[in-house]
């Protein structure tokens, strides 16, 4: 039988991207979006969700078990960017990020679950990012929201390993998707403190996005970790030098990383 898939934030960037590459693998995959009548021309079928609302989430969840009797893959990939100065975010979407970026997968985590124990199998994959690995300057919600979500990851697999549901956490660095777009930008105030550098932060940010790579390779990866009979901890996903940061960070002196950091954002 076709494994029955799951991806969250479906309906286009990397989500769509894994979810049209593992229809033509032959899953039988579930998008989610919002508002999923915005997209009738999805190649993938998508159904209403809000990681933000319980409700919806059950719904979603129940109305693939009810059709496929089963829930074999859950890939939780919604997600929000946010910039700002830390300072001037206000914390309103600070706790928005997080209700989206942290608190949103672990809804539906616990949402699957009972599922996937009562099938004594099952894969989760969260989709974090390379960000969270590291404090990035105008980017210090995104990181920590996404950053949390690797962390709780570690402590999910060690209680969920007796029922066979495996859990994994893959990090994108940059890839040419909409993501900037979709991205919540504290305003460039006049008065700011902030307002050149952010500017220019900004901009860099946007042109990584721009050039990053093809979402394809976010989806060959995903499709080769759910064919691992025990997937890693961590998998990290994008160019060369985004990857080598996590081991720089690992090896350097904290002041050292700080200051490439500095040095990379022309701070």
């Amino acid at each position: 039988m076709s494994k029955i898939v799951l991806i969250t934030g479906g309906s286009s960037g990397i989500g769509k991207s894994i979810g049209e590459f593992l229809l033509d693998k032959g899953f039988k995959v579930y998008g989610t979006s919002r508002q999923p009548e915005n997209y009738p021309n999805s190649k993938i079928k998508l159904v209403p969700l809000d990681v933000k609302d319980e409700v919806s989430i059950c719904s979603a969840v129940d109305l693939i078990v009810q059709n496929e009797g089963q829930l074999d893959v859950l890939i939780n990939n919604a997600g929000a960017g946010i910039t700002g100065p830390l300072e001037e975010i206000p914390m309103e979407a600070v706790k928005d990020n997080f209700e989206t970026n942290f608190f949103g997968p672990i809804r539906v985590i616990k949402a699957v679950l009972p599922q996937m124990r009562q099938q004594n199998s099952g894969l989760i994959i969260n989709i974090t990012s390379i960000a969270g690995y590291m404090g990035l300057p105008y980017r210090g919600v995104y990181s920590a929201s996404k950053g949390a979500l690797e962390i709780i990851t570690e402590a999910f697999r060690m209680e969920i390993k007796d029922f066979n549901i495996k859990m994994t956490n893959v990090a994108p660095g940059d890839f040419a998707t909409n993501i900037a777009a979709g991205r919540y930008h504290a305003p460039v105030l006049e008065n700011s403190p902030y307002k050149e550098i952010y500017t220019d932060v900004l901009r860099t940010m946007d042109e990584h996005v721009d050039s990053g790579s093809n979402p394809l390779v976010m989806a060959q990866e995903v499709y080769k970790i759910i064919q691992t009979k025990n997937p890693k901890i961590h998998y990290k996903v994008g160019a060369f030098l985004q990857k080598f940061s996590i081991v720089l960070k690992r090896i350097l002196p904290d002041k050292v990383y700080e200051k490439m950091l500095i040095n990379h954002y022309n701070l």
